[in-house]
């Protein structure tokens, strides 16, 4: 009997022992519990909505904190610009970004080509030449030197080559394929013509934007043989002649000042239904200090 009575003992002393056991496992974890913030962790993180990860940005208004001024790096490439461009951009002129290397293009393709014209949105985008004897012959020469067409861009002798002169002329052939200054008839059309205002003359020392005042068709006369349009009367009666064209393929901008003191750059080419009559358009210079 007693032997039985002390398995008995053992068997209860085992239960309460387990029973024990269990109760410190519990006080355990509850403790662990409240040292992780008493919350069970979810098995995935929950996904906020995007608003709530990334604060709603506050409308922009154009402006920057320290009073809307440009950035260092803009402001330094607008320091570096000449005084005429800075001017230019003031008057809301697009400047392309176009760079010429004339040192190349005179060793390297013809030693004659001393200017470049170019009008945007048109295929005029061309080197200008002037033969130092001959105020024909790139009318019939190629930029190497070969006989026939296209010819080249060219101005004459009457012309000084700084465009330092009241009126400059410059000359291309009215190619039937659209180069060289076929592009000019573009401005028969009026739409184009309000569209495309500024050509581009760029030298190895300056730019010269012109705004166009008028297109038109003109006879055969000859603009500058045995005129000298440094002489104010005659300057002012040119002006005065062009200002009197009208017609079917004329467009003039109403809101283009030209004076006697201005600097007009003409571009000149054919008419393939009129062979004795030219189309012209005429520019004013905006940049002329």
């Amino acid at each position: 009997m007693k032997g039985h009575n002390s398995k008995k003992s053992n068997n209860n002393w085992w239960k309460i022992g387990g029973a024990a056991l269990v109760v410190v496992l519990l006080i355990v974890l509850a403790a662990a519990g409240i040292r992780s913030g008493g919350e069970k962790q979810p098995e995935e993180e929950p996904v906020l909505p995007l608003e709530e990860v990334i604060p709603e940005a506050e409308e922009d208004d154009g402006k920057e904190e320290v009073g809307n001024e440009l950035p260092e790096e803009a402001e330094e490439e607008e320091e570096d610009q000449p005084e005429y461009i800075k001017a230019l951009m003031e008057m809301g002129v697009p400047i392309p970004e176009k760079e010429v290397d004339f040192e190349d293009l005179q060793e390297n393709v013809n030693s004659d080509i001393y200017a470049w014209v170019y009008i945007p949105g048109s295929e005029i985008d061309y080197p200008i030449l002037q033969h130092p004897v001959d105020n024909r012959y790139y009318l019939n020469y190629n930029l190497d030197g070969s006989y026939g067409y296209p010819g080249c861009i060219y101005t004459e002798r009457y012309n000084e080559k700084d465009f330092s002169d009241p009126l400059t002329v410059v000359y291309g052939h009215n190619m039937k394929n659209g180069t060289m200054f076929a592009g000019l008839h573009k401005y028969e059309d009026n739409e184009y013509f309000k569209e495309n205002p500024y050509i581009y003359i760029y030298t190895p020392e300056k730019l010269f934007v012109y705004e166009i005042f008028v297109s038109h068709e003109y006879g055969s006369e000859h603009l500058l043989y045995q005129k000298d349009y440094t002489n104010e009367e005659q300057f002012n009666r040119y002006i005065e002649k062009i200002m009197g064209v009208r017609g079917m393929n004329c467009n003039r901008a109403e809101d283009v000042e030209v004076t006697g003191n201005s600097r007009i750059l003409v571009l000149s080419t054919c008419m393939a239904d009129k062979p004795d009559n030219r189309y012209l358009v005429q520019g004013v210079l905006l940049n002329e200090e």
